[in-house]
């Protein structure tokens, strides 16, 4: 009996997840069938099944990974000092609406779709988790606390996304501009404390 190759069957079935994705996110959800994902695939219906229970399966699977590859990308791109929090806060929502914008809109539809709420609920839970961590990460790399970059975060990350989805630059540039603010508050205050901890 053939013994399977468990680091091969992850990759063909990451590589599956990502072409399934953008073939629901290109086509709509309800346009693409099982024999469409495979032909976009290159492979049969049943070597999809192979990798999938059933086809919510696949859609619940690479929903989660797809968006987290998203997730890290957006990530990826984080400031490394202070300096460049500015340019990562002007640059990241247009960046990532017009890289991964039909992925946002997608995402949703799956995760608000009754069937499979519970499994949004769960990759949000995830996401909540993930932002903590990277929010510890910049911490000594741009000088502000966790817990006041944690929130900047999420408003950065919600009003981006919300971006991606409408376009609606109004909604976006307000959350910013609380966000920028929130920021250089945070920093007039930091510098405030230090000249009285350390007077001429």
């Amino acid at each position: 009996m053939r013994v399977r190759n468990e680091e091969e069957f992850r990759r063909k079935k990451n590589e599956l997840m990502e072409k399934c994705y953008e073939c629901y996110a290109e086509y709509g959800l309800g346009a693409v069938g099982i024999k469409g994902l495979a032909e976009a695939c290159g492979c049969t219906s049943a070597s999809l099944y192979t990798y999938f229970a059933d086809l919510d399966d696949l859609i619940v699977q690479s929903t989660a990974y797809c968006m987290s590859k998203v997730e890290g990308d957006f990530m990826a791109k984080a400031p490394t000092n202070l300096e460049d929090v500015w340019r990562f806060i002007d640059e990241m929502p247009y960046w990532t609406a017009k890289k991964h914008g039909k992925k946002y809109r997608l995402m949703y539809q799956v995760y608000t779709h009754p069937k499979y709420f519970s499994h949004g609920k769960d990759f949000f839970e995830g996401v909540n988790r993930r932002y903590s961590e990277y929010a510890a990460e910049l911490e000594s790399k741009i000088g502000i606390p966790k817990d006041i970059i944690t929130p900047l975060i999420f408003i950065l990350i919600r009003a981006s996304v919300h971006y991606a989805l409408f376009e609606d630059d109004f909604y976006l540039q307000s959350q910013l501009s609380v966000l920028k603010k929130g920021i250089a508050l945070y920093l007039s205050q930091k510098d405030r404390l230090l000249k009285e901890e350390n007077p001429l």
